[in-house]
């Protein structure tokens, strides 16, 4: 039991880490209550959030190889634990800003990379494997319990407990911050590349934010944008300026390199295959699993009706299978390779996906529902068990900090990318739905088709039929034409909620291109508990830990 006293430590952290989006997410409407503000300002603290875990990283990796993993995990935690507290008490919504966007993500920026390299440092073998697996499996419970415990506190009592409750969960996994290895810190003391970590920043930042607000600017054609650029959506001069300005961040890593300096990230990490197919991979396998969270409640709350706790409910079924299926990570490895685990995980998510697809219908089918749900747990565990040790495990003990900034850079950076393409091929879809429904509806009228349309090609959003009802009747629109276009609308919801669904489908398929790097043969017997591990094997791009 002593061997596991880490990874309790290092779980509790990253289950609390990944449980504020999901909890935040289905508070929405009570924080717009709470703060007197809109659902468009609630969302940008989201965003704000997002943006600051992408975009710090890989500098909080860094930070963690200059101070020690185990000090800047601590100090992570304390940043972390001071945010939560200030949102628990924030009385305005810049206050909330400020402690749960910011302080809260730097905080979660400078745990996550320690954290990888500490479950890497503290385990071996099978051991390591199995820690990796629980560590992917409360990743992914994190996100599906968020809903359900955030749901029925936000219910029931106040959203601010939760960020209270999270105060007192740093502080108890401060306490036992002994029983975690310290693994020391690496990195050579040439000076911190500040230029470096600016860039990177700056970068991520603009990337991120590109795609964040592509549903809201659009991607091409401007939808109701406060700018254009040449008569086009800010979207794609927003993501190429990001783009430049990392390209820029990879010319000063390699002019740092020649000169003898210390860089940021070293780039020949991305000449080790297994490590940059599991990068792609978890950013495939995060655009995945944030798309359906964001596309799936919308099916729940507004088509069907539901309270945030009853969504919580019918989302359960991932968190169960998900985590179950992560910690059978090493008996699966004693009979298939991690490539051979990882394309059927990948197989599994698109098959759930599908039939998640066929569930969306104007009644729910909470058994079809549910044991859809259960699959794509499956598929989520598949991929969760065995993607962070093949991160880990591709280099030695010096680069897993920097390895664990990369890997929860490529999980921030998926989940945002999921959450704003599917986003907004939902609501393209749904616009498209509605515009072709109302042309070829005989019940209403020219004079209501073109208000309408003038609506719909300013940019709708995901509404219930009783707002699109309430609305139209405002309008003085006629009981008859009201009734024809909300009928329009919620076929035209359940055909975008469809479109979206079947987009995350073709994207598992389209992951299988990211996985040829990934170990094609099963690992070596596991090591004896207590024994040093295996000497490194050296390959010409890195030395690389061979205990996968």
């Amino acid at each position: 039991m002593n061997r596991w006293k880490p990874l309790i430590a290092l779980g509790a952290a990253q289950f609390l880490v990944v449980l504020d989006t999901s909890v935040m997410n289905v508070s929405i409407s009570q924080l717009v209550a709470d703060f007197d503000t809109t659902v468009t300002a609630i969302q940008g603290v989201i965003t704000v959030y997002t943006l600051v875990m992408a975009a710090f990283l890989i500098t909080g990796g860094k930070v963690g190889d200059l101070l020690g993993r185990r000090r800047a995990f601590g100090v992570g935690l304390v940043v972390y634990g001071v945010g939560s507290a200030l949102t628990a008490i924030a009385p305005t919504l810049g206050v909330l800003v400020l402690g749960w966007s910011i302080i809260e993500g730097l905080g979660g920026a400078l745990v996550l990379p320690a954290l990888a390299a500490l479950v890497g440092g503290n385990y071996t073998g099978r051991d390591r494997a199995v820690a990796y697996g629980v560590i992917g499996g409360l990743a992914g419970a994190g996100i599906a319990v968020g809903p359900l415990l955030g749901g029925w506190v936000t219910t029931y009592l106040t959203w601010r407990l939760v960020f209270a409750g999270e105060v007192v969960v740093v502080v108890a996994i401060l306490a036992v911050l002994g029983w975690i290895k310290e693994v020391p810190a690496t990195a050579p003391h040439r000076g911190f590349d500040v230029v470096g970590a600016a860039l990177s920043v700056v970068g991520l930042a603009l990337v991120v934010l590109g795609v964040l607000q592509s549903s809201t600017w659009g991607w091409l054609q401007p939808r109701n944008p406060p700018i254009t650029v040449l008569g086009f959506s800010p979207t794609p001069f927003v993501i190429a300026a990001g783009l430049v300005v990392l390209a820029l961040f990879r010319r000063w890593q390699r002019h740092r390199e020649t000169r003898g300096r210390d860089p940021l990230i070293r780039w020949e990490l991305f000449d080790i295959p297994p490590l940059r197919s599991a990068l792609y991979t978890l950013t495939s396998q995060n655009l995945i699993l944030l798309g359906l969270f964001f596309t799936i409640p919308l099916y729940l709350q507004v088509v069907q009706g539901l309270n945030a706790f009853e969504t919580g409910l019918r989302l359960l079924p991932v968190s169960v299978t998900m985590l179950l299926t992560s910690m059978s990570a090493p008996a699966l490895g004693r009979i298939a390779s991690p490539r051979q685990v990882v394309r059927v995980g990948l197989l599994v998510l698109f098959v759930a996906t599908l039939w998640l697809t066929a569930a969306v219908r104007p009644e729910l089918d909470d058994l079809s529902f549910g044991l859809a749900m259960a699959v794509l747990g499956i598929g989520m565990g598949l991929l969760a068990g065995q993607l962070g040790n093949v991160a880990q495990s591709s280099v030695g003990e010096a680069d897993r900090s920097e390895v664990g900034g990369l890997q929860y850079t490529a999980q921030n950076f998926g989940s945002s990318l999921g959450t704003a393409l599917i986003g907004s091929i939902l609501i393209t879809a749904l616009t498209k739905a509605a515009q072709a429904g109302l042309a070829a509806d005989p019940r209403i009228s020219d004079a209501v088709r073109a208000q309408v349309g003038t609506a719909l090609d300013a940019g709708i959003n995901f509404l219930s039929t009783e707002q699109v009802r309430a609305a139209l009747t405002a309008a003085q629109v006629s009981p008859a034409e009201v009734d024809a276009l909300v009928g329009t609308y919620a076929v035209a919801q359940l055909q975008g909620l469809k479109v979206a669904l079947l987009a995350a489908a073709a994207i598992a398929l389209l992951s299988f291109l990211a996985t040829r790097g990934l170990p094609s043969a099963r690992p070596p017997a596991p090591e004896p508990v207590g024994t040093a591990p295996s000497p490194p094997v050296t390959t010409p791009a890195r030395v690389q830990d061979q205990s996968l």
